[in-house]
């Protein structure tokens, strides 16, 4: 197993803890998906080819001799199993641990799964209550089910890069995949709701997700505003499309960022902070309405004066008033403030290779307690052996001949590297 902490907060009750997941996907929205169950409890066994893996242990910064800051970013929590489901043997394999799991995750273009065995139908038929959740490019019913889903693509498509940047600047895609992240968020959602649902009914259920679909949603009220206009609404780049001020300002040392979202908040902010009363007794400006169509005076007035404070004076007399405001960091410098070192959200975590390596923690509190790390992201197939031992019982000699006919691949030794 790899590397699990079992030291949990005393009296820490995960809610998902006798629920086994197996992770079929790839890439980012279904291992996403994967890390949420697994970080409530799930015991998530996730599948991998044996010689390369996740295609993301190829993505980003080297980490080991098999992972990467990709990768680490979305399989935590995990263990690792090597299978070819390409190979008979390995499918067999798949068919005999079934019936000791709850959840089935994958994200195979619409129609891959069934090709290789693993479709619903031909789950179900081995496990009537199996919640299965099959993530896609596109609708699987429409005329676009087998394109392939990429995060950029779809940014593109759904509209997302179209409310992303400065008005004078083509379209932005976001700098995180945030249509994969919120598909593996969605799709974890709709997991909880079936595994709930199958509490009371005993029935299992198909869902599926698509990154179309989930890009949609990202959109939120923009895309409405869209549609009440009858075309896009301008881009505001840092700055609220309709909340002033409420965007990042430059002050006369550095970036922060000013959210007056309220007329009493104006009023303060600019009596007390930029002790300009005849500001908040203009009419053009009373008003958020009126701020907002006397948007480009009241900005351009505001960039001339914030130019005259320190950062940190600025930030200390809104923090007074009550405005709310914070100072733009550099991401390294965000990981490494008081604030996460505080919060505990980055943890270094005991590695075979490189000593230690950092992870990030789950987000969620409950009762009082973060949700522990119990594992470090596994090296590839880290835990096939013990897994297959564990759930179905092979021997050693069955695993090499496994081996031999290329359906898994073994780690060389077996890690018992802890959790730091």
């Amino acid at each position: 197993m790899a590397a699990y902490n079992s030291d949990l907060p005393k009296g820490l009750d995960l809610p998902l803890q006798d629920v086994r997941v197996l992770d079929l996907s790839r890439v980012f929205a279904g291992p996403l998906c994967g890390q949420v169950l697994a970080d409530f409890g799930a015991d998530v066994v996730k599948i991998e080819h044996p010689s390369r893996g996740d295609d993301t242990r190829d993505w980003g910064i080297r980490i080991g001799k098999t992972e990467t800051t990709y990768f680490n970013g979305m399989n935590r929590n995990k263990r690792s199993v090597t299978l070819d489901l390409k190979n008979p043997d390995a499918v067999r394999i798949i068919y005999e641990m079934l019936p000791q799991f709850d959840v089935v995750i994958h994200n195979f273009k619409t129609g891959d799964a069934e090709k290789l065995g693993v479709g619903y139908e031909q789950l179900k038929a081995i496990k009537n209550d199996i919640v299965y959740c099959a993530i896609a490019g596109y609708d699987s019913s429409g005329p676009e089910a087998t394109r392939p889903g990429y995060d950029l693509i779809i940014q593109g498509e759904s509209g997302l890069m179209a409310i992303n940047g400065e008005a004078n600047r083509p379209p932005l895609k976001f700098g995180v995949s945030v249509v994969d992240f919120m598909t593996g968020m969605y799709a974890a959602q709709a997991v909880l709701a079936a595994l709930f649902r199958r509490e009371q009914t005993g029935l299992g259920r198909l869902i599926e997700m698509a990154l179309y679909d989930c890009g949609v949603m990202v959109t939120s009220y923009q895309g409405l505003d869209a549609l009440k206009l009858g075309h896009d609404s301008p881009r505001y780049g840092n700055a609220h499309p309709s909340i002033v001020p409420y965007a990042m300002f430059e002050a006369a040392d550095g970036p922060l960022m000013i959210a007056v979202g309220n007329n009493s908040q104006f009023d303060k902010f600019c009596r007390q902070v930029l002790e300009r009363p005849d500001i908040a007794d203009d009419q053009r400006f009373s008003t958020n309405v009126g701020r907002s169509q006397n948007r480009v005076d009241l900005v351009e007035l505001l960039n001339e004066l914030l130019l005259g404070f320190k950062r940190d004076d600025l930030l200390e007399r809104m923090t007074s008033a009550g405005i709310p405001c914070g100072k733009v960091s550099g991401l390294h410098e965000a990981l490494t403030s008081e604030r996460t070192r505080r919060g505990n959200l980055v943890q270094e975590m005991a590695h075979p290779v490189e000593g230690t390596t950092p992870v990030y923690a789950p987000p969620y509190r409950l009762d009082g307690h973060r949700l522990p790390i119990r594992s470090r992201p596994p090296t590839l197939g880290e835990d096939t052996r013990s897994v297959l031992q564990e759930l179905l019982s092979m021997s050693d000699e069955q695993l090499q001949q496994l081996k031999e006919r290329g359906a898994l691949s073994l780690p060389e030794t077996a890690s018992s590297v802890g959790v730091g």
